[in-house]
Formats: structure tokens, C-alpha cells, sequence
């Protein structure tokens, strides 16, 4: 399995911030490479994080907090993602950044930081107030740069909290490296430390894994699958993926040694799904629900909408092409549906989307279909397509369209 794309890249910050310390197993996804790439340019006098919302939102705090003077972009769609709400937190902070184009958006300039002032009594935190419905990774970046401040951090969040597990990720990489971070619900501390220099081998990418359990739930009856570098006890939200697939038909057995065995079984009659805390499995479970015909109701969806593409609409597209619905029933719940689902050469659009890709990609298994633009896979998977044809899946010219 690849590596970790969101371990990686915040022990890549954290290491930066640590100055030392070995990483072992990183990511080859571009987001990661990119990441990699602009730490290692001190002196840039602009950064492009292309479409890497993590590369953008880390390293908007990260240089802020450094005191770099430089300029931050992105791709035409990542400037149509927010950044606001990380943007007021640092500026509480002594961050002087500017827009360079509209009001809460990308690109921005950095200007340096005022430093809060130190004293030698022992001072309350720095609190901010941070809604958590937005991004996580707005949260993830404060706390990241949170022992690094004179008084430390306490960060109150407000608001329907999205994606929790990965804002626990990045607390225990923290305290991986030696720094203090206390949840205690609505409320995170960070206490004033340096990180220390430490090594971290990062864990396989349970997102990139949720592709082979959809595979294995629509191949013949009785496949089996075993994924390697697979940890029981994982950071990653996404390893939520067991409890999903189980309920579409895939029994996840742990082995000794860090590996998992997938069995195809029998899925259930419906599926009701919240996926606040694991939205990047969203696409996946839909296209499966479908293509198997188990309606699923889905919830806790709001942050699709402001992903590498609006996921939800680009699922209601291209699922009815093969036959599949996705309705908003209102009060944010979502219908999966299928009538008559049917795979028959299919022209499927990616929408600069690595996982509307993957996501699809499976029901190859159901019949022939293409893919566009299927390099966009290299933002998390480069190796996607080569993995699928040693598994035996072929490749060849794009069929007709067929809608």
C-alpha cells in the first residue's frame, strides 16, 4: 500500500519545526513530494502549493509562524477554496498576511510576524476561538504551530467539528516528537516546548485501501484480497473503511504482521453511513452502494462541496451514467439509489479529482469503462493503475462513450 499522505505530511511539518529527526516510508503521492520540495526552498520568495489543500493550509501556518516574508498560490480551483478562518487565527497571532486577490481566499503575502511578547511569569495560553465545521486542517495547522508560541495554544472550537480524527493524527505525531497536546473535547491545549528531533516510519494510507475494498466487494463471489502495512490500531480516520465495507459484503481480518485479508461476504440490505469524520471514503461507498443496489443513506457530506472539486455534484453526474442516483433529501442527508445499474462503457470525468478516479475505477470489474484524465491520481496514488494491472486488470483504448 503507499504511504500515508496526511501522516506524511504533517510529520513533515513537524519535522521542519523539530529540525531533525529521520522520517522512514513517506509518501511518493504529489502532494507529499510538493511538500517535501518547499520546505527544503528557504529562501523562495513565493510557494506554490498547487492543488495540495494540506501543502496550502500547513504551510500558510508554518511560514507565518517562521517569520518568512513570501508569496503563497495555488491552482485556479485551489484560490476558490477558503482560507479566511486560518488566516484571522494567525493574524490573532502576531501573522501579518495579506490577500493578493479576493477577501478570505488564495493567493496570499506573508509579511513577517510580530512575536508575542515573553514574560517570565508563568502566563495563561494564547486562545483562539476556531469554527470546526469548515476544514480540520485549519485546526491541525494551529496546533502544529502551537508549541512554538511563547504561551502556547488553546484553541476553542465552535460548531459541528468535521473530520476529528485526523485533527487526533496530528495531536499524537505532536507528542511523537516531544510536545504536549491535551483534548479535552471542545477545548485543545498546547503547551510551550520545542519539539524534539525524533525518528517516525509512517503507516500505509487506509483512503488508499478503501479502492481495494471496493474492489473486492464488486469482484465474483468469494475473492479475497490481503493488504500489507496495515496497522489495527491507526491514526487514520479512514480506517473506518472495515466498519463500512463490512456492511457492503468485505470482512476485514487482521494478521500478526501488520496486514489485513479481505473476504468478500454478503452485504447487507441497506446502509446508513455519517461520514463527518471520514468524508475522503464518501465517493467509494456511494459508487459501491450502487453498483451492488444497497441503498444507502449518507450524512455528515458538507465539506464535499469545497473539496478538490463540489464531490457532490460531480457523484450525482457521473453516477447517473451508469444508471445510480445521489439525492439530497434535505437536513444534509443523501440517497444512494440504482434502479438499474449497468457498467457498458462509461466515459467516466474526473473533475481534477484524484479520488472521483479511484472511486470508479473498480467497476471495471463489472464491465469496461474509461477513465479521464487519469493522471489525476498521482496527487495520492501515482502507482494506482500500475497496482490494478498487476492485480490483472487490463488496459487499452477508451470504448465509445456510452450514456
Amino acid at each position: 500500500m503507499p504511504a500515508s499522505k496526511s501522516e506524511s505530511n504533517r510529520a513533515l511539518i513537524i519535522q521542519a519545526l523539530a529540525a531533525g529527526g529521520e522520517l522512514h516510508n513517506l509518501s511518493d503521492a504529489n502532494d507529499t513530494r510538493l511538500m517535501r520540495r518547499l520546505l527544503q526552498e528557504p529562501t523562495a520568495s513565493a510557494f506554490d502549493a498547487e492543488d495540495a489543500g494540506t501543502v496550502m493550509r500547513f504551510l500558510t501556518a508554518y511560514l507565518a509562524m517562521t517569520g518568512r516574508q513570501t508569496e503563497l498560490t495555488g491552482t485556479a480551483r485551489m484560490l476558490e477554496r477558503p482560507i479566511g478562518i486560518l488566516v484571522d487565527a494567525l493574524r490573532q497571532l502576531g501573522a501579518r498576511i495579506d490577500y493578493q486577490g479576493q477577501e478570505g481566499y488564495p493567493p496570499l503575502r506573508l509579511q513577517g510576524r510580530t512575536p508575542q511578547p515573553a514574560t517570565e511569569e508563568e502566563a495563561d495560553f494564547t486562545e483562539l476561538t476556531v469554527r470546526g465545521d469548515i476544514s480540520s486542517q485549519y485546526i491541525s495547522a494551529l496546533l502544529m504551530i502551537g508549541p512554538t508560541l511563547p504561551h502556547g495554544l488553546r484553541i476553542w472550537l465552535t460548531g459541528k467539528v468535521g473530520s476529528r480524527p485526523y485533527i487526533r493524527m496530528t495531536q499524537a505525531l505532536m507528542q511523537h516528537f516531544g510536545a504536549s497536546c491535551r483534548d479535552l473535547g471542545e477545548v485543545l491545549e498546547v503547551r510551550p516546548q520545542a519539539y524534539q528531533p525524533t525518528n517516525y516510519t509512517v503507516e500505509g494510507d487506509w483512503s488508499a485501501a478503501s479502492y481495494w475494498y471496493a474492489m473486492v466487494a464488486l469482484a465474483p463471489a468469494g475473492s479475497s484480497l490481503t493488504l500489507p502495512t496495515l496497522r489495527r490500531y491507526s491514526w487514520q480516520g479512514d480506517q473506518a473503511i472495515v466498519g463500512i465495507m463490512e456492511k457492503l459484503g468485505v470482512k476485514t481480518e487482521f494478521l500478526a504482521d501488520e496486514a489485513v485479508r479481505l473476504t468478500q461476504t454478503e452485504p447487507a440490505a441497506t446502509l446508513t453511513q455519517d461520514f463527518t469524520d471520514c468524508p475522503d471514503l464518501a465517493q467509494t461507498v456511494a459508487v459501491v452502494a450502487a453498483a451492488l443496489g444497497v441503498p444507502a443513506e449518507m450524512t455528515g457530506l458538507e465539506s464535499l462541496r469545497i473539496k478538490e472539486t463540489d464531490r457532490i455534484a460531480a457523484l450525482q453526474t457521473e453516477l447517473a451514467k451508469f444508471g445510480g442516483s445521489l439525492t439530497d433529501e434535505g437536513n444534509g442527508v443523501f440517497r444512494v439509489s440504482a434502479a438499474d445499474f449497468r457498467v457498458a462503457g462509461q466515459t467516466v470525468a474526473t473533475y481534477h479529482d484524484h479520488r472521483m478516479a479511484m472511486a470508479f475505477a473498480p467497476l471495471a470489474l463489472r464491465g469496461p469503462l474509461a477513465v479521464e484524465a487519469p493522471q489525476v491520481v498521482r496527487k495520492s496514488y501515482p502507482q494506482f493503475w500500475a497496482e490494478l494491472e498487476q492485480a490483472g486488470f487490463t488496459t487499452g483504448p477508451t470504448p465509445a462513450p456510452v450514456y
